[in-house]
């Protein structure tokens, strides 16, 4: 039988470390966040609603954006491409 019907996604290599440990700092990162916004919720809950929904909103959006530069890191083992 030929081997690539056996392993369809190719010649793939083993796991590192870097994959565990960027879950890790994934699950880190989400907790740290949610932390922060938790913790500004009582000046954020005087706000008015529509006002409230923007910030939750955009901050519920902005840690997103470390991600790219982690998820690099963890594929390629380099933070810049």
């Amino acid at each position: 039988m030929n081997q690539d019907r056996q392993n369809p996604v190719g010649d793939q290599h083993q796991p590192t470390w870097r994959k565990p440990a960027g879950i890790f700092l994934i699950l880190l990162l989400i907790a740290v966040w949610a932390a922060i916004i938790v913790s500004l919720s009582p000046w954020v809950g005087t706000w008015p609603v529509l006002v409230q929904a923007v910030f939750y909103l955009v901050t519920g959006v902005i840690w997103i954006m470390p991600l790219k530069p982690l998820l690099r890191w963890m594929e390629l083992g380099r933070w810049r491409g």
